[in-house]
């Protein structure tokens, strides 16, 4: 019996019967041939998988490679934006442009990415909107308590300026004082200079100024730089260009932000818009716009102004009523705000400031001895208000030492050494002149007043600005002050009394009473 094996070659020999050589030469080469190009398909496949791989290996090497030439591409930029800065410098000799008074687009003021902006926050600076005032001695003396219970958050505080004459910088009078009072009543803080800058040095020279003036201060708000009315001829910067101007300005706001302060730049939307008198394009790319607008639409003030620009802080008006304030008020609405407040750079003892109770009036030196002619109260400050006090009263005969006047019509007197003021108009230098009586004729019966009144009949205004009163007396509680009367508006006066300087007046249908001394006939 044969095996399966010689069994099945057997029948496949007998299958091979009738195939030539040639033929099995052919198919040999042919299955090679096709074996060959399986091979070459899957190597051909290996292959292109490979310099795949590789190319991407290659193409992220590039990417990698490139992110350094991009990073000296920027440097390069940056070289040649200063070296164009530089000869924008050099080369700003044309002449200021002119104001195209420019309406403004109305569309929803520019987002302000704060961290874009240059900031020295150290207490998380925020995206709240937060309200507002800015201050200068030409508020007078403010009671910070009232102020703080408006409700504002920041008060932005002028402590200084440079003299549009001399040069001088000098610091404004109650800035102390306001920022001393704003941080004690809990409201945060701000500052801002009045500059006259002719030079970058000179800008640099205020900023450190103002570094040392407010550095035992806790100062939260931004430190900004203020500079108006340079087109008129009397101005030290009537010559400059915008470009001098704008690169004086950046170089405060510079030398602000190296002191550890948050720099903020001042002007009016006309100036602001379309760079029409600063190069705004280039400084709101670093740092904030505190811009001043009035007159607009603040029926949601919190979406901030229809303006184009980059508005980090507003001034929507100068005519704010507030509370401890006895004058008008710039108020802003600012569009970020602080989680907490600034300590002092300087945390050394500090001295008390106090308030510059003639900042609203100017006195003229003088130096003479006087009394009273019958009896006068002595305050601590120019002012009948109900912010004044009687400190002193002074009889005739007793003597005080006059140290200045005021065409407004009050006198500034040393007395127990301390320097309280007067009405002019109730003492005299004449120390022998015996005490004055009320004039005796003639009179009227004034229904009931122990002040009697001769008649008159004439047109008077305020010399600057005075209180009528519902009787004619600053001690007395029910002599409150009905109305105010400022320079310009007209009052008649019927009656007078001149031995104890009171005028009756008629105003708006109403019997009231003023200090003679601060009115003066109509002409």
């Amino acid at each position: 019996m044969k095996n399966s094996f010689e069994s099945a070659g057997g029948r496949k020999n007998r299958r091979g019967r009738g195939l030539r050589k040639e033929d099995l030469i052919k198919i040999y080469i042919a299955g090679g041939a096709i074996l060959l190009l399986i091979v070459g398909i899957l190597l051909g496949s290996l292959l292109s998988k490979g310099s795949k791989d590789e190319e991407e290996e290659l193409d992220i090497a590039e990417v990698e490679e490139s992110v350094p030439e991009e990073e000296v591409a920027v440097e390069a930029t940056t070289e040649a934006s200063e070296e164009e800065e530089a000869a924008t410098e050099a080369s700003s000799e044309e002449p200021a442009a002119t104001d195209p008074q420019t309406t403004a687009p109305k569309e929803t003021g520019a987002n302000v990415n704060i961290k874009e902006l240059v900031s020295a926050s150290s207490v998380g600076e925020n995206s709240k909107v937060t309200y507002g005032i800015d201050v200068s001695k030409f508020q007078g003396t403010i009671d910070w308590a009232k102020v703080a219970g408006t409700g504002i958050d920041f008060a932005m505080v002028r402590v200084g300026y440079r003299d549009s004459a001399s040069g001088e910088i000098k610091p404004d009078t109650n800035a102390k004082f306001n920022m001393q009072e704003a941080e004690k009543n809990g409201i945060k803080v701000g500052a801002y200079f009045f500059s006259t800058a002719v030079t970058k040095d000179e800008a640099i020279e205020e900023a450190n100024w103002v570094k040392d003036y407010i550095a035992k201060y806790s100062i939260t708000y931004p430190v900004g730089y203020n500079c108006e009315g340079f087109e008129k001829e009397t101005s030290r910067q009537f010559n400059l260009t915008k470009d001098d101007r704008s690169n004086i300005a950046i170089a405060f706001l510079e030398q602000i932000h190296k002191s550890g302060y948050t720099p903020i730049f001042y002007a009016s939307k006309g100036e602001l818009a379309e760079d029409a008198k600063w190069n705004t394009s280039q400084i709101e790319k670093s740092y904030k716009i505190w811009m001043a607008w009035y007159n607009q639409d603040t029926s949601n003030i919190a979406k901030g102004p229809a303006y184009g620009g980059q508005c980090a802080m507003w001034q929507y008006t100068n005519q704010g009523d507030v509370d401890g304030i006895s004058k008008k008020v710039d108020v802003d609405v600012a569009y970020f705000g602080y989680d907490g407040t600034e300590t002092a750079k300087d945390t050394s003892e500090r001295e008390v400031a106090s308030a510059d109770v003639e900042a609203l009036m100017k006195f003229d030196p003088v130096d003479e001895t006087v009394t009273a002619k019958s009896v006068t109260n002595l305050r601590d400050k120019p002012s009948q208000g109900a912010d004044s006090n009687v400190v002193e009263t002074l009889q005739n005969g007793q003597t005080a030492q006059r140290t200045g006047v005021s065409s407004s019509g009050w006198s500034r007197v040393t007395y127990n050494g301390r320097n309280l003021y007067a009405v002019s108009s109730f003492l005299t230098t004449d120390l022998s002149a015996p005490k004055q009586q009320s004039a005796a004729a003639p009179v009227e019966d004034n229904s009931g007043l122990k002040t009697k009144f001769a008649s008159c009949n004439e047109t008077v205004t305020a010399k600057e600005e005075a209180n009528l009163r519902t009787k004619p007396s600053v001690t007395d509680p029910d002599a409150t002050v009905a109305a105010t009367l400022k320079a310009g508006e007209n009052a008649t006066r019927t009656g007078i009394n001149n031995d104890v300087g009171w005028s009756r007046v008629e105003y708006n249908g109403q019997t009231l009473y003023c200090v003679s001394s601060l009115l003066k006939v109509v002409e």
